[in-house]
């Protein structure tokens, strides 16, 4: 049995801890499990100055369709009766369904804050890695990441897939490298969510600089898509899954890459951390005076192949955060809807909003269009193409 955590009063739905995410499969009342709309007018985000392309890197589907509620948890309660488990195939939702699930929240929300499109991937607690077996996570990425081509395809000059990985505590992840190969060249995705720790908040898995994790770096590399180091739901109850386990993760992940030759042998692999970096912009020269006392190179070097997003909630975070990372290495993001879903009743705006912060930084014109697509069509390759698709081409 896995350890669940108490759910916390106005917890993100992004990755509510296991109980509060089972509570929402089992209410299936709401196709949101997202926190509902503010209504005050203070809420109400405001024209902004850039009028350009506005990429979202950092978006998850948050707002599912109760069927595909209803499919994971009879998942879940199949588990020991694999005879009783649904296949992916038993999923069905209706266009119109899928997009009743996004038109009241992401597309109201881009429409209002001035956001092009997101790159969008399933609900990050709701990967749920440390649930099951091999066979459990891989076919409920299946479904996920089938969904998330669904919204896609409907809605092209909205979203562009990332997919997620049927990873699994002590199974290597070359037994991701299928499921993403299949996203990126039979469904159009550009890029994947990669958790440095599926078994929700133990971390019984090598570091990700150890060899371990080198066939899912190869086919990465291959394929030329980069991941976002993004861990999902916390079955440690010392860790809240949002307040510490996504830092946590974040943080964790950079001191790892800090200690190792992981981008010597894969000079191009390209890696995001997201949430601001965790703690790592706010203690920069903690990490610059630990690499420098370990012999390891300066930061620079690695920031050839490390980024970060600006999922960060205040105006001093972010402030904080292009101060001190390098603008080249900072890709716009959101987290929308998702982690924060509340206004800030000392701005009368939304915490999500980022974009609101971005426009507010003391940048140049060139660098916040450089952090609003220039980064992420440099970091996301593929995004091109896409672009192009939908007829967003900058």
């Amino acid at each position: 049995m896995i350890a669940e955590s108490d759910p916390v009063a106005g917890a993100c739905p992004c990755c509510l801890p296991r109980r509060g995410f089972m509570r929402a499969l089992a209410g299936l009342g709401a196709a949101a499990v997202a926190a509902p709309v503010a209504g005050s007018s203070a809420a109400t985000a405001q024209p902004a100055r850039y009028t350009g392309l506005v990429i979202d890197c950092h978006g998850h589907y948050t707002t599912e369709p109760p069927a595909m509620l209803a499919w994971r948890k009879r998942q879940i309660e199949a588990i020991n009766d694999p005879a009783q488990s649904p296949s992916p195939s038993d999923l069905k939702v209706s266009d119109d369904e899928v997009r009743a699930s996004v038109s009241g929240r992401q597309l109201k929300l881009q429409a209002e804050r001035g956001i092009s499109l997101a790159l969008f991937s399933p609900r990050a607690g709701g990967m749920g890695h440390h649930i099951g077996n091999a066979r459990t996570s891989l076919d409920w990425s299946i479904v996920s990441n089938d969904m998330i081509h669904r919204v896609v395809s409907l809605m092209p000059k909205n979203f562009v897939g990332v997919c997620q990985l049927p990873q699994t505590p002590g199974v290597s992840p070359k037994n991701c490298t299928a499921e993403l190969e299949r996203c990126v060249k039979e469904l159009g995705f550009v890029g994947c969510n990669v958790n440095p720790d599926p078994s929700g908040g133990n971390w019984t898995d090598p570091p990700l600089s150890d060899r371990f994790w080198y066939p899912l770096w190869e086919k990465m590399v291959e394929l030329d898509v980069p991941g976002m180091v993004h861990v999902s739901a916390s079955a440690n109850r010392n860790f809240h899954g949002t307040g510490a386990h996504y830092i946590n993760g974040d943080t964790t992940a950079f001191m790892q890459f800090i200690t190792s030759d992981l981008f010597k042998d894969f000079p191009t692999l390209r890696l995001i951390i997201p949430h601001g970096g965790g703690a790592v912009p706010y203690h920069w020269g903690r990490y610059r005076g630990l690499a420098q006392d370990m012999k390891r190179p300066p930061l620079s070097e690695l920031m050839r192949n490390v980024y970060f997003d600006t999922c960060v909630y205040h105006q001093p975070g972010i402030d904080l955060l292009l101060k001190v990372v390098p603008r080249e290495n900072v890709l716009f993001a959101s987290e929308m809807v998702g982690a924060v879903n509340g206004v800030d009743p000392e701005t009368g705006h939304a915490y999500d909003d980022t974009k609101r912060y971005v426009e507010a930084a003391p940048l140049s014109d060139a660098d916040r269009a450089q952090i609003y697509a220039g980064n992420a069509l440099k970091v996301y390759p593929r995004l091109a193409d896409r672009l192009k698709t939908a007829g967003l081409t900058p």
